[in-house]
């Protein structure tokens, strides 16, 4: 049984899971998913199954880089200690799930403005306009932004050590990124995960593809910032390009902060349906 305050998130779940549905796409915007999907099925099916699964790999990888560094063990460490303000008895991951949403909220929310300040920094570094800062963006803002879902999901009190939950954070992360008008697709698939039995802690028996075509949409999105970030690297304002930075660090924190509300608003509904 929920209690009332829970209810009141599960209903502003359900409105937000409306706006959702009712998302339209612009004629632009479909114009452009028709031209994606058609340039991609011009390729041999064993060249895009190739690049997909490359992508999986490297994201794969960069998953269980992060996890093993010292700063995600830090991170760990202090997800922890935020939720013995409330239980000083929680010595394990899973052991959060006891904690009330609002709390494990609270806990989440400190993780996303984080790394929301990360990303905002970030791009204006990228905003300068060098060429090694440009190479640079996109894959550090993957790894800013798999990291920061990784670390709600923690806050949550789910393990992303383990298969199932590694898995399921790598699509949230998916999820989160894609145009707002493909996200409600993304969003019901990710429902039916949660309808899977409960998973064994070492084995993951779901689709392992994360990427697809719709990812094409964000690689686009991202080569198109850094042109824009490049062609104003000589237009300077007292010897700084202002307007590369502005451009960097907005592109990068709307970003962000898209991808943790997506998180947060995934790992609210997988609790209350736990509970319910």
């Amino acid at each position: 049984m929920l209690s009332k305050s829970e209810e009141r998130i599960l209903h502003d779940l359900k409105g937000w899971e409306q706006q959702l549905v009712q998302h339209e796409s612009t004629d632009f915007q479909q114009m452009f998913d028709k031209w994606v999907n058609r340039t991609f099925s011009k390729l041999p099916e064993k060249k895009r199954n190739e690049f997909f699964s490359k992508a999986d790999g490297w994201l794969f990888h960069l998953h269980a880089f992060m996890q093993s560094s010292q700063s995600q063990l830090d991170a760990r460490g202090r997800i922890l200690g935020a939720a013995r303000v409330f239980d000083d008895s929680i010595e394990h991951i899973e052991e959060m799930r006891e904690l009330s949403i609002h709390q494990l909220t609270y806990i989440a929310e400190q993780q996303t403005a984080r790394h929301r300040l990360y990303s905002f920094v970030q791009g204006g570094v990228t905003g300068i306009g060098g060429f090694l800062l440009l190479s640079a963006d996109f894959p550090v803002l993957i790894a800013l932004n798999v990291k920061a879902v990784q670390l709600i999901a923690t806050s949550f009190g789910h393990d992303v050590n383990k298969p199932y939950e590694m898995m399921l954070a790598l699509k949230v992360f998916h999820a989160a990124i894609l145009p707002a008008h493909l996200q409600q697709y993304a969003w019901y698939n990710l429902l039916q995960e949660l309808e899977q039995e409960e998973p064994a802690p070492f084995f993951y028996e779901g689709e392992e593809e994360v990427l697809n075509p719709a990812s094409v949409q964000v690689m686009l999105k991202q080569i198109l910032k850094t042109f824009i970030i490049y062609s104003l690297r000589r237009k300077l304002f007292q010897g700084v390009p202002v307007l590369g930075i502005v451009v960097g660090s907005t592109a990068n924190y709307r970003l962000t902060r898209s991808v943790t509300e997506f998180a947060n608003r995934f790992y609210q509904m997988r609790y209350l349906r736990q509970k319910i």
